[in-house]
């Protein structure tokens, strides 16, 4: 088994959600709004898979000590970097999540509930209390459950597999034709933010991470067939969990548009 392996596996999976009917449902500034507000949380557990494969991957205790692969170290220190630390578009440093709700804000979006989420997180000192506590719609919650329960889990493959495949790499290119429609729509609104954080990810997957990534989990497997069995299971699973999230924001935003 190998990457191109999982790439068939997971093939059915990646159609759903590039030719899911959400696209289609984000008409108005409004329906946007209601995307940003919910789509911020997979923005935000994303940064605790990478934070979690780090630290299973590179020594961040003291005493100090090499950890056993060092290309390993290498690849997701590089992918920390510019997620963590990246540049935005008026040249300060932020994390792709804090570049997220900065860009929410601009366009006028509520950036409330996220905020009392992560508080009442460290609050509580537990995420998986945290999240069944929260009134997010329950395919919210058990898209963020099956991230940090992977993260529980620890096993460095999985973790890799969740961050690769289950994520980020297929959205961005449908939701900035989406934004640059937009920006044209509505030129009062300020979406410039948002469309560089899109335009930041489609650069960075592209060109840099998405190889990393597929780097890293080739890596970790090595020749094991079990370790490749489990990221093709956590992979599929991942994307499973994504359409789930996509039909949940697609049912809020039709429920506010009935509503109106």
């Amino acid at each position: 088994m190998n990457i191109q392996h999982i790439n068939n596996s997971i093939e059915s999976q990646k159609s759903a959600l590039l030719q899911h009917s959400l696209y289609n449902k984000v008409k108005t500034i409004e329906d946007l709004h209601t995307f940003l507000e919910s789509h911020v949380y997979a923005v935000w557990d994303f940064m605790s898979l990478l934070k979690a494969l780090q630290s299973q991957l590179t020594c961040t205790t003291t005493p100090w000590f090499a950890t056993k692969n060092p290309e390993t170290r290498y690849l997701i220190n590089e992918i920390v970097l510019a997620e963590e630390t990246d540049l935005t578009l008026d040249g300060k440093r932020q994390s792709h999540y804090e570049m997220y709700v900065e860009a929410m804000e601009a366009c006028g979006a509520d950036t409330n509930k996220i905020k009392i989420f992560l508080s009442e997180i460290q609050s509580l000192q537990n995420i998986f209390v945290a999240i069944k506590k929260s009134d997010l719609h329950p395919s919210i919650k058990a898209f963020l459950d099956f991230t940090f329960r992977v993260i529980e889990e620890g096993k460095p493959h999985e973790i890799a597999a969740a961050f690769t495949f289950g994520r980020e790499d297929l959205i961005p290119g449908m939701f900035h034709a989406i934004l640059k429609n937009f920006q044209e729509q509505f030129p009062e609104i300020d979406l410039s933010k948002l469309v560089y954080y899109f335009e930041r990810h489609i650069e960075l997957d592209a060109d840099e991470h998405g190889p990393m990534a597929m780097q890293m989990i080739t890596e970790l497997c090595e020749e094991d067939p079990q370790k490749w069995k489990e990221v093709e299971e956590v992979s599929i699973l991942a994307l499973e969990k994504r359409i789930d999230l996509w039909d949940a924001i697609e049912e809020i935003i039709t429920m506010k548009v009935e509503m109106a």
